[in-house]
């Protein structure tokens, strides 16, 4: 890995790196659709006694305007999200069709890694969510390849979609900055991803299964040394009469230069940032069932993730995060009730402002999320 890492910056400038995926692109024949999102959301939390005593908050989620559309062979795709005091842009990009098998596409694009879309089913999203691995979006070039069952995505990545001092951003990065009195001067630069994926289709179903690979430096701007970075994953999206089951197991590690503590590396998403074991492997079991009705449809699902650290300190504990919950879509609304439990991990859990770190208060945590959207 660490000679490939040499080459990353080359390999950014040769013209394979022009190839770019379309999985963000629902573009209109010639022309462009510009459509949007407003979501409020109410939250209680079991272990907060304010919350107890208010009987939860009900609060501004978010709002969204999204431009998709195509011309001729051209094409953008885009999404900018407004929340409460700050804002951020979710992705946006250009893209151009080669031929019906490949298409180019330049800009914020999503990160080819894992299940492709979301590893998850809930509001919460994920514990690949928390480590930089779902949904993620970033800075540069990507192709992606398909012909019959068979789906290919390369991407080349400058750097993330914004500084790595900023913690206002809807994908989560490596951070520059303090967080529990560590000081951080780290950034991503230079990664390369491939995604491969097989799609199996039977009577009442579909089975899409997936391997990918990350490897890309993280640099180090207090001393001008870089350090190294790489996740490997392999993955099962599985359908079969309104039954859903998605798989996925994976391995990071970040190994940032001149670290402090070369067990842990801090990240920031929305607006906030924490510490997550530099090295671990991170598994996902999400089980679903879709019931239609004449109205719409609710999909119930559990989603499971578990984080285990394999770092050299023996105190780091293992994360858990267990979602059961039910989306309930009906025309342009869209609900999602999630029930969540949380052990010694970030967002889910009391005072835990870490993922895979040593556990700070024993047990699991229990919360409920609503939100609520309108989609137009």
């Amino acid at each position: 890995m660490m000679n490939i890492l040499k080459f990353l910056p080359l390999v950014l400038l040769t013209p394979a790196s022009l190839f770019t995926s379309t999985a963000q692109a629902e573009a209109a024949e010639d022309g462009i659709n510009i459509s949007g999102t407003l979501r409020v959301n109410y939250g209680y939390k079991d272990y907060d006694e304010v919350s107890k005593d208010k009987l939860g908050d009900f609060t501004f989620d978010m709002a969204a305007i999204k431009f998709n559309g195509k011309l001729g062979d051209w094409g953008i795709a885009s999404e900018y999200r407004f929340l409460d005091g700050w804002n951020m842009l979710r992705y946006g990009y250009g893209f151009y069709d080669v031929n019906p098998e490949w298409q180019i596409q330049l800009g914020v694009t999503q990160v080819p890694f894992g299940n492709p879309g979301f590893a998850s089913n809930s509001y919460w999203f994920g514990v690949p969510y928390y480590l930089g691995f779902e949904d993620d979006y970033d800075l540069g070039a990507k192709g992606v390849y398909s012909s019959g069952a068979w789906g290919t995505e390369i991407a080349v990545f400058k750097n993330a979609e914004y500084g790595a001092s900023r913690n206002e951003r809807y994908a989560t990065d490596i951070y520059t900055g303090n967080v529990n009195g560590t000081d951080y001067y780290n950034e991503e630069t230079n990664s390369f991803n491939i995604r491969q994926t097989y799609e199996l289709t039977y009577e009442g179903g579909r089975t899409l299964f997936g391997a990918s690979a990350m490897v890309g430096q993280i640099y180090n701007s207090n001393t001008g040394n870089n350090g190294d970075r790489y996740a490997f994953a392999l993955s099962m999206d599985s359908s079969y009469q309104g039954w859903g089951l998605q798989l996925q197991a994976m391995q990071y590690e970040y190994d940032a230069a001149d670290a402090v503590d070369s067990n842990k590396i801090a990240m920031s998403v929305y607006a906030w940032q924490y510490e997550i074991a530099s090295k671990a492997q991170a598994y996902s079991v999400n089980l679903t069932k879709t019931v239609d009705f004449d109205w719409g449809n609710i999909k119930f699902y559990n989603d499971l993730g578990i984080v285990t650290p394999d770092v050299a300190d023996d105190s780091f504990d293992t994360s858990y995060q267990n979602i059961t919950g039910a989306a309930i879509s009906s025309g342009p609304m869209y609900t999602m009730i999630d029930f969540i439990m949380g052990k010694n991990m970030y967002a889910s859990t009391r005072g835990t402002n870490h993922v895979g770190l040593p556990e700070v208060y024993d047990g699991w945590d229990k919360r409920i999320n609503i939100n609520f959207g309108y989609y137009f």
